[in-house]
């Protein structure tokens, strides 16, 4: 995380923040809240430590109580200055004091509390010693959904990131891909995501010819050749919020097969995009998608999740996939994104981020899904 803070967000959006999800918490039948720095500190309170070590940072949050941040002393004029800093009370606490006994203060000795999934094991570890009787869940098992729901503000700025996200595809399709190294072409991606605005570039998936068969294929030393099916996959974030849209060209004319295949895969992601609406399971959306793809006998090629959230993280909750029931509500937001993969040969992948309305869906993603030619 870059820690970028969107200036639409005031105090009193941190303070609300801070007060669903302890109410969340203690509607789960926790204690409370235990938040180290990560995405789900900047989306709480707007605050990232300049360098995360091993001194103890972690946002205390229950209930009826006020929110409280112990910080290292050095690091505290760096907390005042965030902007959800005036919703909190600090505590801070110098080096050769025990951080683990003053966090203890805070917390009930027996209770169960929500921890951030990114918590150091040594600072969960150091707890536990200072409070036997504490018993801890991660946040993604106990409350999947609290940073879910975006507001009007949120939704914004991830609109943004996706219009920028466009831009640079529509750039990139203009580039020479044949006799340059997917590395390259990698790198003319990442340039064009930070002129239009991104702080930060997450992943930039250049997957060439058989290469596009391995979803997550690393961009390397291959040479795009002439007659190559090529999958990009980018993102990462602009203002705090994120990008992620995957769009497959071809060098060339492709063959029928290879149209046939991007065709239906267009089709599959056209599907899971029409199952978006309120209140249908996220599973319907991973399950209207996959019916194009297994009807047409290519379900095996199939292998990955239709979708996953996105907010101040590429990835996060909900998760488009079978046995997920969560329903839809407005304001999610998430990818659609189905792929074929056939090994050795090729693959192609479709994606936008979608956002949940009040009648269905949104795309925030909006260049050309047909098969574009490059040179």
């Amino acid at each position: 995380m870059t820690g970028t803070v969107p200036a639409s967000f005031t105090a009193d959006d941190y303070e609300a923040r801070m007060e669903r999800a302890a109410r969340q918490a203690a509607e789960a039948g926790l204690a409370g809240l235990l938040v180290a720095p990560g995405p789900d500190l900047v989306w709480l309170t707007g605050y990232t430590p300049t360098a995360v070590t091993e001194r103890l940072t972690l946002l205390v949050l229950a209930a009826g109580r006020d929110p409280v941040l112990v910080v290292p002393t050095l690091e505290a004029p760096d907390a005042e200055r965030a902007p959800g800093a005036p919703a909190l009370t600090l505590r801070d606490w110098t080096d050769g004091k025990d951080p683990y006994a003053a966090t203890a203060a805070l917390l009930d000795a027996n209770g169960r509390f929500g921890i951030s999934d990114n918590t150091w094991a040594m600072h969960l570890l150091g707890l536990q010693k200072a409070l036997p009787g504490t018993s801890y869940a991660s946040l993604t098992e106990a409350l999947p959904m609290l940073r879910a729901v975006k507001d009007a503000a949120e939704l914004e700025l991830l609109a943004a990131a996706g219009a920028a996200a466009d831009a640079a595809f529509e750039e990139i399709r203009q580039v020479a891909f044949a006799g340059r190294r997917e590395s390259d072409v990698a790198a003319d991606l990442a340039a064009l995501l930070r002129r239009f605005g991104h702080s930060q570039v997450d992943f930039t998936i250049v997957a060439s010819g058989p290469n596009g068969a391995n979803p997550h294929h690393e961009a390397g030393d291959r040479v795009i050749e002439r007659g190559d099916m090529v999958v990009l996959d980018f993102g990462g974030l602009k203002d705090g919020y994120g990008s992620d849209t995957s769009r497959t060209v071809h060098v060339g004319e492709p063959t029928d097969e290879e149209r046939r295949v991007h065709d239906l895969v267009r089709e599959a992601q056209e599907a899971g995009f029409r199952a978006v609406r309120p209140g249908a399971a996220c599973q319907e959306v991973d399950r209207a998608a996959r019916a194009v793809i297994a009807d047409a006998g290519y379900g095996e090629y199939f292998i990955h999740r239709t979708g996953h959230g996105i907010g101040v993280t590429t990835h996060e909750p909900p998760y488009m996939i079978e046995g997920e029931e969560q329903p839809l509500v407005p304001g999610m937001c998430f990818s659609v994104e189905p792929g074929i993969y056939l090994p050795g040969r090729f693959g192609v992948r479709i994606e936008d981020i979608v956002t949940v309305t009040e009648d269905g869906g949104r795309r925030l993603n909006n260049t050309a899904r047909e098969l574009v030619i490059v040179d």
